[in-house]
């Protein structure tokens, strides 16, 4: 047998659960559960509409933002299409253009883990119809500013609808932060993409929305499928936006553990650079498959691209310091001459520490 999981940080989930009233919400929805939802999710598209100050035409609500993404990928792509999207990325998309028969284009990360906005404009060609960006990108974190996707934006070409993936937006802090209103009335082939599963806390009632202009959003919703959206999930969610200020609370103390997790990590000689999601991301040449073997037999799971990275999801004050504890034993320093090499601490100080 293995160890027992303790700790589970691998799908970015939250670690609270709904708050009361939401669940009192749910627990009445589901009273009536012999009955059938809205044959569309009309009353539940008004109110997110509303609460984001945007006209309900502009709005698409479905299973998860990755249902949304996909009903978006059936009302404009064709078989042989091109979908662009940078790689390593949210492992549906593959799986999404495949469903629909587009070709993917997978486009590299830049070193530092960003998304290359200028191969991704290089790779779009006359049967692009897609190109996908995450804001803040999953797995690394890391943020594409409000100039740099201005810039891009006006250079995507009309034919490519532009698929802006917003699912850890609310973690995300700074004055880089993209006018995504701004953006939506300048360029009517972007579609942004949010849910209800991260900030939020309802990752297992698949509930996100789409924003986007009025003929785009019509072109998804005619993809939408009836009775798609259950009435406990439609209830959480509109018990959810009356309770947005508590919620909001809970986003805050998780940024605050992942600037704690982050600088604790940097203390231990980890090079982490600065992220923008609910997640913390170790890289190679950090000794990342020793340190995913440490948590595991701690009993934290976490997600290993073996080679690549460690996504950590940030959870309670308790999951971050097992993360701390089991992530202690495992130490990179430099060795004369330059050349890194990995050690389980001994006791003993290093010989040099790690420039952060």
């Amino acid at each position: 047998m293995g160890v027992p999981v303790l700790h589970r940080l691998a799908l970015n989930e939250s670690p609270y659960p709904p708050l009361p009233s939401v669940r009192k919400a749910m627990q009445q929805a589901v009273a009536q559960a012999h009955r059938y939802p809205q044959f569309y999710p009309d009353d539940l598209t008004e109110r997110i509409a509303a609460w984001c100050r945007m006209a309900p035409d502009h709005v698409v609500v479905g299973s998860g933002s990755v249902g949304v993404a996909l009903q978006l990928l059936q009302a404009v792509v064709e078989r042989g299409d091109a979908m662009v999207y940078a790689w390593r990325t949210f492992d549906a998309y593959p799986l999404l253009a495949a469903m629909v028969g587009a070709r993917p284009v997978p486009v590299p990360l830049s070193p530092d883990g960003h998304q290359d906005l200028g191969a991704l404009l290089a790779a779009l060609d006359d049967r692009t119809r897609v190109v996908v960006l995450c804001n803040p990108h999953n797995p690394t974190g890391s943020l594409v500013t409000a100039d740099d996707l201005s810039a891009f934006l006006r250079l995507v070409p009309r034919h490519v609808t532009v698929l802006l993936d917003e699912a850890y937006v609310e973690f995300a802090r700074g004055a880089d932060l993209p006018d995504t209103p701004a953006l939506l009335r300048a360029h009517p082939n972007l579609l942004v993409l949010r849910t209800f599963s991260k900030a939020y806390g309802l990752a297992a009632l698949r509930v996100g929305y789409g924003l986007g202009a009025c003929d785009l959003v019509a072109r998804i919703r005619r993809q939408q499928l009836p009775f798609g959206i259950n009435a406990v999930a439609a209830a959480a969610v509109e018990a959810s936006l009356r309770a947005d200020s508590e919620l909001r609370l809970r986003v805050d103390t998780l940024v605050a553990e992942r600037e704690r997790l982050r600088h604790a990590l940097l203390d231990l000689g980890w090079h982490v650079r600065p992220g923008h999601a609910n997640s913390v991301w170790l890289a190679a040449p950090d000794p990342i498959d020793e340190g995913a073997a440490a948590l595991t037999d701690a009993g934290v799971q976490t997600r290993h691209y073996p080679g690549e990275g460690l996504r950590l999801t940030v959870g309670s004050h308790e999951a971050n310091d097992a993360v701390l504890a089991a992530l202690a034993g495992v130490r990179r320093y430099e060795a004369p001459g330059g050349r890194a090499s990995t050690a389980r601490r001994t006791g003993c100080p290093p010989r040099t520490s790690v420039a952060r």
